[in-house]
């Protein structure tokens, strides 16, 4: 295993909601997507990101379960090729 591949995450010392900052570091650290804090902002208010939490007036939290589930949505399906037809849902 090379210095670049981390350790897999132990979920169950994180707490069942994280901040926005802390999501954009667990979709990097656990599914390898690089969504900048600002980009899920954006996706926030223009729909497509995962759902969230809405905290008073500024504070965001979203569902560590949540999280993986749109990051499995986004990754899809391995494939052997790249003429394999894309799923259709």
């Amino acid at each position: 295993m090379t210095d670049t591949l981390k350790a897999e995450i132990d979920t169950s010392r994180l707490p069942p909601r994280i901040k926005r900052a802390e999501a954009s570091a667990y979709l990097k650290q656990r599914h390898g997507l690089e969504r900048t804090p600002g980009t899920l902002a954006k996706l926030a208010c223009l729909g497509g990101g995962p759902a969230f939490r809405k905290v008073g007036a500024r504070c965001v939290l979203y569902d560590i379960e949540e999280l993986d589930r749109w990051a499995t949505e986004i990754i899809g399906t391995p494939r052997r090729s790249t003429s394999e037809a894309t799923a259709q849902t």
